[in-house]
């Protein structure tokens, strides 16, 4: 799937893939694609822009750690991140009941 595709749904990926546990960058994107089944293979050029703008909003913090002497950047959900995630599953419920009231297998109602 490509990046472009995303367009709007990028972040509420992002805030849902750190709800409950902080990750690195890189373990971030392994996660989309994980989660995906193998769809969402995005560029870092895609991701840490997004994870920057999130953090900058408030809905991200992030903390620098050593492994391995390597330096990596762990970011978790705040509350207002958490706040924004439950909004978006919300308007992803709304938006994906009324998608599939037109593209769902069921025929549509016939009027009276």
């Amino acid at each position: 799937m490509k990046a472009q595709a995303l367009h709007g749904h990028l972040d509420a990926l992002l805030l849902a893939v750190l709800d409950g546990e902080a990750l690195h960058g890189y373990a971030i994107i392994e996660a989309l694609k994980t989660r995906s089944g193998g769809s969402l293979d995005l560029p870092t050029g895609t991701v840490y822009p997004a994870l920057r703008r999130l953090e900058r909003a408030g809905h991200l913090s992030s903390d620098w750690s050593s492994v391995g002497g390597r330096q990596r950047r762990t970011y978790q959900l705040t509350g207002a991140g958490r706040r924004a995630l439950a909004g978006e599953r919300a308007d992803w419920r709304e938006f994906r009941a009324t998608v599939q009231a037109f593209l769902g297998d069921e025929a549509p109602p016939t009027p009276a």
